[in-house]
């Protein structure tokens, strides 16, 4: 087996020469005007049954020629063949697959994905877990039978049990109590699926030495925000106490493993370029993540984005500070994860899933949300950024959170009014049509999860929101009559980083419990392939590089086993993914295990298995970090 840590070793035409003798069925092109010799030039064309473009100019291609890691031409065969010129080499192996520009995942957090994988995850969606896959358990009865076939497959009562996936609104009640009777003998630590709580049971409290007296030397917010009766711990509760419970929930090898399972599960769902926007702020996790993701073998590039807040908190209301600090990230990333400059990530209202977004109208049984930011806080943050030029990321999931976003921009637009900022609204859980065209109308993009309406719609109805709040969620029509700049992101492990499952869900609008929510707001395939690709690029200021198959680009490209356009849309979701092509690398999907990074040739290498205290260190910290700027749900 020729392995991608060989080819990365190679110059440009000789890894060409030997992928093709691994993977490709090399031809010939004697029918157009002469044999091509399948080692004699780097420039490689390539054929398939049908080439998606993602470029409006030309939709539709039957060949690409790939040069260097660039596409050269594009177009018909007789096309690509006359541009590539009479050396170039014939590659078939894409002949009965279809192509499109490389998926393009614009939002995802590698360190949740790789501690919530590592658990028992027990969830209200279908999950491709490092254990296996887990089915959805949406009903209480259910969730608590596989909590008790899981306590009961625990082999290692030393070892702490870790779930994830819990969530009070589909899966009943959590306490103490109920997981002493479940488990008398060993550790259990449920996380909740919003990431921001945790219930132990006695032998979890007596492991973690969490009692108390322990308990009432916290400050008094913490003591308000947790029941050591229930052994529930939330928010300010949960974040004084998680140095005491981090330690038994992500440990070195578990955070490795994590990093590379989302390495392979990135690139099974044809994932070419990954971004975090808002990441926490902590150099030894950033040197763990790079590890993992920065070597040439990675099967994707992993962009990072500044976290704002993080940087405020260093020291408030001091724009040069603010301004410093973030600049000081910039240059933290390696080989292929790096981070974009002149963008930053900002905050607004609470988790979705939670229910603590800021409403206007509130909810239905009287709970209120809750600010990640303070309304001042925000502005003095949006007004810095903003007058020292950067591209500003916003989450936003409530519509009197909007609110606040839509003052800050308006605010800066009539006192510096710049073009082309791009400032992107994310997640977009509920929006009003008014507020929806002020913000476009004002240049602003929107960067949604379409799986928000799978996954919720359906239980608000009934809980929290109401029907008709809930049939408006994610509200893509109002974009589309805007005529603003849609694209789409998961959030993993908000969601599954499955770019294809997002286009289903902002297709159909399908609920888990089966009834569409607000079929106004479905959008055209065209649409959601372009929020998948040339439009997530573009939220992120990469559409020149990649997006599109146009020249000069990079040669990424996703393989798939079917035309998203010749199946139903119910089917999309369903559509397999071959393998990839990265900067002209052939990547085929290996198997499907959390052995597959290896069996596919890319092992961990040296310095992702370095330093254990330092990685243990960083991953104690950088949850911590997270979870304390609550940055993610």
């Amino acid at each position: 087996m020729i392995t991608f840590k060989k080819l990365h070793t190679t110059s440009a035409a000789f890894m060409l020469a030997l992928t093709s003798v691994v993977w490709a069925k090399a031809g010939t092109l004697q029918d157009l005007g002469g044999t091509l010799t399948a080692t004699s030039s780097p420039t490689v064309i390539y054929t398939a049954r049908e080439f998606i473009t993602m470029d409006p100019k030309k939709p539709r291609a039957e060949a690409i020629a790939v040069q260097e890691g660039k596409f050269v031409a594009v177009g018909t065969r007789a096309e690509v063949v006359a541009a590539a010129g009479m050396d170039a080499r014939l590659d078939e192996t894409f002949n009965d697959k279809v192509v499109i520009a490389g998926f393009v995942e614009q939002h995802v957090h590698p360190v949740l994905a790789a501690l919530t994988m590592n658990t028992k995850v027990i969830s209200i969606e279908d999950w491709d877990a490092i254990d296996g896959f887990s089915p959805a358990v949406r009903d209480e009865q259910g969730y608590q039978e596989r909590l008790k076939e899981a306590l009961a497959g625990h082999k290692d009562k030393n070892v702490p049990f870790v779930t994830w996936g819990y969530h009070h609104y589909f899966h009943g009640e959590m306490s103490r109590e109920k997981l002493n009777k479940l488990a008398p003998d060993f550790p259990v630590i449920v996380w909740h699926r919003s990431g921001h709580e945790l219930f132990l049971n006695d032998a979890a409290l007596e492991l973690t030495g969490i009692d108390e007296g322990l308990v009432r030397s916290l400050p008094k917010p913490a003591q308000e925000q947790l029941s050591l009766p229930k052994g529930h711990f939330f928010e300010a509760g949960m974040l004084a106490l998680l140095p005491k419970v981090a330690p038994y929930m992500a440990s070195a090898d578990q955070f490795r493993a994590g990093l590379e399972f989302s390495e392979t599960y990135y690139h099974r769902n044809g994932i070419t370029l990954a971004c975090e926007p808002g990441g926490f702020l902590s150099k030894p996790m950033q040197d763990a993540i790079n590890a993992v993701h920065s070597d040439d073998a990675t099967p994707f590039n992993h962009c990072f984005i500044g976290d704002g807040k993080s940087f405020f908190a260093i020291k408030p209301n001091d724009a040069a500070s603010l301004l410093a600090e973030t600049r000081k990230v910039e240059n933290w990333g390696k080989g292929r994860t790096w981070y974009l400059p002149n963008q930053v990530k900002l905050f607004t209202d609470g988790a979705i899933y939670s229910q603590l977004m800021q409403m206007k109208a509130g909810y239905t049984d009287g709970h209120h949300g809750a600010w990640i930011v303070e309304p001042p806080a925000f502005d003095f943050m949006f007004q810095t950024y903003w007058d020292a030029g950067y591209q500003i990321h916003i989450h936003n999931n409530g519509d009197a959170g909007l609110d606040v976003v839509l003052a800050s921009l308006e605010k800066a637009m009539a006192r510096k009014p710049r073009t082309d900022h791009r400032t992107v609204l994310v997640h977009f859980g509920f929006a009003q049509p008014d507020q929806v065209a002020k913000w476009i109308r004002m240049g602003g993009l929107v960067s949604s999860n379409p799986y928000y309406v799978t996954a919720l719609a359906g239980r608000y109805a009934k809980l929290g929101i109401g029907p008709e709040r809930a049939a408006n969620m994610v509200p893509h029509g109002d974009v589309l009559k805007a005529n603003g700049s849609l694209s789409f992101h998961s959030d993993m492990p908000m969601a599954p980083a499955k770019p294809m499952q997002l286009v289903w869900a902002a297709v159909t609008r399908a609920t888990a419990e089966g009834p569409v929510a607000g079929p106004q707001h479905r959008v055209p395939l065209d649409v959601a392939l372009r929020a998948v690709t040339i439009d997530a690029a573009y939220s992120i200021q990469q559409e020149k590089k990649v997006g599109s198959i146009e020249v000069g680009k990079d040669a990424n490209l996703t393989i798939l086993e079917q035309s998203p356009y010749a199946v139903a849309p119910e089917k999309l979701k369903d559509i397999a993914v071959w393998g990839t092509m990265l900067e002209g690398r052939v990547q085929p999907v290996g198997p499907a295990t959390k052995s597959s990074r290896i069996e596919s040739g890319v092992s961990p290498g040296s310095s992702a298995r370095s330093n254990e205290a330092a990685i243990q260190e960083a991953t104690v910290a950088g949850l911590t970090r997270l979870l304390t700027h609550k940055h993610k749900h």
